[in-house]
C-alpha cells in the first residue's frame, strides 16, 4: 500500500525576519520538529512565561547571557520532548528547533551557545526559595502550585456544575542512591511515591514524596488547598473526590 505523504511545507510564525518552515524534502533533519507545535500552543496560553514569573533572578543583569524565561522554557520543552537529563543540553543548547521555539537563534556572545548548557540549568533546578549569595535564582513554591489551578480554571469558558478530583499515588523508580530513597514492597523497587491530583485531563497538583509513607499522606492539605482556590472562582461548583482504597483514611474521609 502506498504511503500517504504530505509534500506541502508547513509555515509557522516568522522569527527575526526569518521564515520558519517545516519541509519534507530532506536535508538537515531534526526529530524535534514537534516542538514548533508545542511552542505555538505555549504562546497561546502563556504557560512558560507565567511559569517563569514564579522565579526570581538575582544575577547581575549586565552579565546574564541566558535570561530566566529562556532557561525555564528550555527545560520545559526539553522535558516534553523526552530529554530528562540535564547532560542532554550540552547538545540541545545548539539545537536550531529548540532555539526557534524560544526565539534564540543566535548567541548573545561569541563564546556562548544560543541556549543554556547543563551547568546553567542545574543552577535553575537547584533554585531555593529566596536568592542569596550562593543561589542567584529563587522560586515561589506557592505561586507555582497556584499556577496549575489557574490554568485549569482558565481552560473553562464558564464554571461547570460539578467537577471530580482524582487522587493517585504511584511509584517513581530510582536507579541510584538518591536522597530519601526507600524500598516499597507493593512496587517491589526503590522509589519515590509522588501524589498526583487530576481533574479530567488537567493536572492540578504534583507532590514528590519519599516512599516510606502512607499513600494518603498530605492528601487532606492538598485537597483543601485546591478546593479553596477553585471555590474562590467558582463558589457554587460541586466538588467530588475520587480515589482508590489507599486513600480511605479517617482524615480525608472526615474532611
Amino acid at each position: 500500500m502506498q504511503t500517504e505523504c504530505n509534500p506541502e511545507p508547513m509555515l509557522f510564525a516568522r522569527l527575526d525576519r526569518r521564515d520558519v518552515v517545516a519541509d519534507f524534502e530532506g536535508g538537515a533533519i531534526s526529530s524535534d520538529a514537534g516542538a514548533l507545535l508545542l511552542g505555538a500552543t505555549d504562546r497561546a496560553i502563556g504557560l512558560t512565561e507565567r511559569f517563569a514569573g514564579c522565579f526570581s533572578d538575582g544575577r547581575a543583569a549586565d552579565q546574564v547571557v541566558h535570561d530566566l524565561p529562556t532557561l525555564v522554557g528550555q527545560r520545559v520543552f526539553a522535558l516534553a520532548l523526552g530529554y530528562e537529563d540535564l547532560i542532554d543540553h550540552d547538545r540541545l543548547r545548539h539545537d536550531p528547533v529548540l532555539g526557534t521555539v524560544l526565539g534564540k537563534l543566535e548567541a548573545r556572545r561569541r563564546n556562548c551557545a544560543p541556549l543554556g548548557g547543563k551547568s546553567t540549568l542545574n543552577r535553575l533546578e537547584h533554585a531555593c526559595g529566596k536568592t542569596d549569595r550562593y543561589h542567584k535564582i529563587g522560586h515561589d513554591p506557592a505561586a507555582i502550585e497556584a499556577l496549575f489551578v489557574d490554568l485549569f480554571l482558565e481552560a473553562h469558558a464558564g464554571p461547570p456544575s460539578r467537577i471530580v478530583l482524582d487522587l493517585d499515588a504511584t511509584d517513581d523508580p530510582l536507579h541510584g542512591n538518591q536522597e530519601g530513597r526507600f524500598f516499597h514492597g507493593y512496587y517491589d523497587c526503590y522509589c519515590y511515591l509522588p501524589l498526583y491530583i487530576f481533574c479530567g485531563r488537567h493536572l492540578l497538583a504534583a507532590k514528590l514524596r519519599r516512599a516510606n509513607i502512607d499513600a494518603s499522606a498530605g492528601a487532606v492539605e492538598e485537597v483543601a488547598r485546591l478546593v479553596g482556590q477553585i471555590r474562590a472562582r467558582w463558589p457554587r461548583v460541586q466538588i467530588l473526590v475520587r480515589a482508590d482504597s489507599g486513600f480511605a483514611r479517617d482524615g480525608l474521609m472526615s474532611w
